[in-house]
């Protein structure tokens, strides 16, 4: 991740690394893995739904 290093009045082009490599792509992985984990629970929680609102009515 770069960010601007702004000093004074107006932008210059000199730039300054605040994090690496490794822990940019370390982020992005678990990022990754929280949104499919996300998927699987809204899928089988809807799936849940049908299969209970399929059941007949005991009584």
């Amino acid at each position: 991740m770069i960010r601007s290093h702004v000093s004074g009045i107006g932008f210059q082009l000199k730039s300054v690394r605040v994090a690496s490599s490794r822990l940019t792509n370390a982020v992005a992985a678990s990022l990754a893995v929280a949104a499919l984990s996300l998927c699987v629970i809204v899928t089988l929680t809807a799936l849940s739904i049908r299969v209970v609102a399929a059941m007949p009515v005991a009584g």
